[in-house]
């Protein structure tokens, strides 16, 4: 889990100070963003959205599927979503000196807002656009991304769970694999 959620924050070959269990949750992580970027489903979601955000349509897009998965959170996991995000929070807390320095910072805020279980709603997900958008000094116009969403909505869920299906057995695969 730990090595899942610190991979975007480990470049290259620079997890290998870490345990085996960090080390194979990278390697999943890297193979599922492999999958995800090859993905016709996913491609097609980004279409939608290219022709105003450019290269930004694909951050976009990871973050309407991070809202989607927690808005159905329960098609996917038998843990209540809060019961899970909290449970993410404590191990993070718990292993906090192992992790990368970004992933450090970003931590008391992402628990403070309590990102993961706020990612299910509109709120949240405008939230999140707002603050990436800031990130990128406005070049992105990510904060105006919700308004696609709620345009595309039906079109856009209907993606979110056609490539779940396709990413569930990828990760089964990958898993069965080690």
């Amino acid at each position: 889990m730990i090595g899942n959620f610190i991979a975007d924050h480990v470049k290259g070959n620079k997890f290998k100070h870490y345990p085996e269990d960090i080390q194979k949750g990278i390697y999943l992580h890297r193979a599922i963003d492999t999958f995800t970027d090859a993905n016709t489903i996913v491609r097609k979601s980004k279409r939608r959205l290219h022709e105003r955000y450019g290269l930004y349509s694909g951050v976009i897009i990871d973050i309407f599927y991070d809202h989607f998965l927690a808005k159905n959170w329960g098609d996917y996991s038998q843990i209540p979503l809060d019961i899970y995000t909290d449970s993410i929070y404590q191990l993070l807390e718990k292993n906090k000196e192992i992790l990368p320095e970004k992933t450090q910072e970003l931590l008391p805020y992402m628990i403070q807002y309590n990102w993961l279980y706020n990612y299910q709603f509109i709120d949240g997900i405008q939230d999140v656009l707002n603050g990436m958008n800031r990130r990128t000094k406005g070049r992105s116009k990510m904060n105006l991304a919700i308004e696609d969403l709620k345009l595309r909505y039906s079109d856009l869920e209907n993606d979110f769970q056609t490539f779940m299906i396709e990413l569930i057995d990828f990760v089964t695969t990958e898993i069965d694999k080690k």
